[in-house]
């Protein structure tokens, strides 16, 4: 069942997530060759605690860190580590899940580290616009699907592709609710918008081919089967008389 917020529960939705998307700027100071993701994760957390809120991801199902950070051919679910050293062109996403008042918001950012091929600047870029792309057509009588269409529209022609095992989510009180957002075009997302649904726009974009695999070693760390780099963003919106309010800018 899809629940519907007021716009009292949206309010407290875009309190919090404005302290996540200041983590994500706080955090972009510190992403620079040579930092580990552990120390990413600790900063995150102190920041995250500073602003009276607290991580969602942290021992969620098990996961053991306050965030997740997916490298280069990390889909997504990486666990930050001491050992995962950031280097000159790498890309790094960093995705923050924190919870104020008991409503949770979620949002990640693709950081190029350094110097990065043109081909890896252009993914990220290309990723990040997508989402915008899939965000802008949000408003009310619409069919989710449309979400979905215009993300795959936007990314087929640079022969991307576009992780279907994966997908946005219905956002509230609970850190996954109901609908799951697919960023492809899908009948699956029939489902007609209405004010006061919230859900993540978060469309994982891979240079190579969709297929992924978990690491039986963690169970977590998802990676694309080829190797190939993979690149995501992520807002949590709401739709809103007239259109969509992005719950996680600034």
């Amino acid at each position: 069942m899809i629940k519907l917020k007021t716009k009292e529960e949206i309010e407290k939705m875009r309190r919090v997530g404005k302290i996540a998307a200041q983590t994500l700027v706080f955090l972009s100071n510190h992403i620079n060759a040579g930092i580990s993701t552990e120390e990413i994760d600790r900063l995150a957390n102190s920041f995250i605690e500073k602003n009276n809120a607290k991580s969602a991801t942290l021992n969620y199902n098990e996961f053991p860190k306050s965030i997740c950070t997916s490298i280069n051919n990390v889909v997504c679910h990486g666990i930050p580590a001491k050992k995962d050293i950031l280097c000159d062109g790498d890309i790094v996403n960093t995705d923050i899940t924190i919870i104020l008042d008991g409503y949770h918001a979620d949002t990640s950012r693709t950081f190029i580290v350094g110097k990065a091929s043109p081909e890896a600047k252009l993914l990220v870029e290309r990723t990040e616009k997508a989402m915008y792309k899939g965000i802008e057509v949000v408003k009310p009588g619409i069919y989710l699907y449309e979400v979905g269409r215009a993300i795959e529209n936007y990314i087929k022609p640079f022969g991307y592709s576009i992780v279907s095992a994966y997908c946005g989510h219905g956002i509230g009180k609970d850190f996954h609710e109901e609908p799951h957002v697919h960023h492809f075009f899908s009948e699956q997302n029939k489902i007609k918008l209405k004010p006061g649904m919230v859900f993540t726009v978060e469309p994982m974009i891979n240079m190579g081919r969709s297929e992924i695999e978990t690491s039986k070693e963690d169970g977590w760390t998802v990676t694309t089967k080829d190797g190939s780099l993979s690149a995501q963003f992520e807002h949590t919106v709401a739709v809103v008389e007239g259109g969509y309010m992005v719950l996680t800018a600034l």
